[in-house]
């Protein structure tokens, strides 16, 4: 059996796995959550802190967006099988002109995150897109609404400083992806007009796909 732990984007729930579906008799999914991290606290030590909820061995970690972020980090406390980022990035390198602007200028300090319960506005940063049409669809998926963890999330991957990619990585990345643009990216699965939110929207893909990949 293998063990494929989850760890969703930037303020999102473990409910944006919904809708992947592996097969029982090699795979058993487990969802990790975000939590408030402490007043200070590294991403390397957040990340330590996550291996602490993974209860078994050669697991594959797979995460999405800043989830995928946190899974590279996790890798240098725990051995595992494969870790699989989707809609992400794997170095700092990788990262959109806009994030590496804010790393320099710190602009993003200036964003107003204190509307995090403005869901509209939540949506904007953690999943890129404009979400009028499914606002009630995206209040069920973006459940931590705390203004620390979100300006903590944002520094924290404005300046994260991964400068080659970790050991046993694969990247799925959409096409059309505006958060994380693949003109910027390099070695991925490219997944045909995938956008940021493809883990929701082209489930069947990844239903279709993830054990191949796994396994390989």
């Amino acid at each position: 059996m293998i063990h494929v732990y989850c760890m969703p984007g930037m303020a999102a729930s473990p409910a944006i796995f919904e809708y992947i579906k592996l097969p029982k008799e090699n795979f058993e999914l487990h969802f990790l959550e975000w939590n408030i991290p402490t007043k200070g606290v590294t991403f390397k030590a957040y990340a330590k802190n996550m291996c602490s909820k993974i209860q078994h061995e050669n697991v594959v970690l797979l995460g999405v967006s800043l989830g995928g972020l946190l899974v590279q980090e996790m890798t240098k406390f725990i051995d595992v099988r494969k870790v699989i980022i989707i809609s992400s990035v794997k170095t700092r390198y990788e990262l959109p002109k806009r994030m590496l602007f804010a790393r320099y200028t710190s602009v993003h300090k200036l964003l107003p995150t204190g509307l995090v319960n403005n869901v509209e506005l939540l949506a904007k940063y953690a999943f890129g897109e404009s979400v009028t049409k499914r606002l009630s669809l995206y209040e069920k998926y973006l459940s931590v609404r705390d203004k620390s963890y979100i300006d903590w999330s944002i520094n924290e991957l404005v300046n994260w400083k991964q400068e080659v990619p970790c050991d046993k990585l694969i990247h799925i990345q959409g096409e059309k992806d505006t958060v994380f643009p693949i003109d910027n990216i390099s070695n991925y699965i490219s997944v045909p007009n995938g956008t940021h939110t493809m883990i929701i929207h082209r489930a069947k893909w990844f239903n279709e796909n993830l054990p191949t990949i796994i396994l390989e």
